[in-house]
């Protein structure tokens, strides 16, 4: 699936099932409480905190996989309805990258391995 088509299925299923768009403040609130799920996760399977009750690594890995999917679906939307071209946004940002950070990186004595 192209990122055209995935900003198109979205779009098909919000309007189908979720009879309209939030607005946008709401939505970029629905993004951060997204983004805060994802960050806890990663908090305690990858940082200094712990889970109450001790989850498998395949239960986190399926978690954080949903928690991405959920902040992709809501900053697709808010692509959608400000009229956002990810695809085009997307190209145009790894060449701005590339650009900036052609020898950046490979400079970096703290990349070194």
């Amino acid at each position: 699936m192209t990122i055209k088509d995935w900003q198109t299925k979205v779009d098909d299923w919000i309007k189908d099932i979720g009879v309209r768009y939030f607005d946008v403040k709401t939505n970029t609130l629905l993004l951060s409480e997204e983004v805060g799920e994802f960050s806890r996760l990663i908090a305690r399977s990858h940082g200094e905190q712990s889970f109450k009750n001790q989850i498998s690594t395949e239960e986190i890995k399926k978690r954080v996989a949903e928690e991405m999917a959920d902040i992709i679906f809501v900053t697709t939307c808010l692509a959608n309805q400000m009229d956002i071209d990810l695809t085009d946004e997307l190209e145009k940002n790894i060449k701005k990258k590339t650009k900036r950070d052609k020898a950046r990186h490979h400079n970096n004595p703290k990349l070194k391995l």
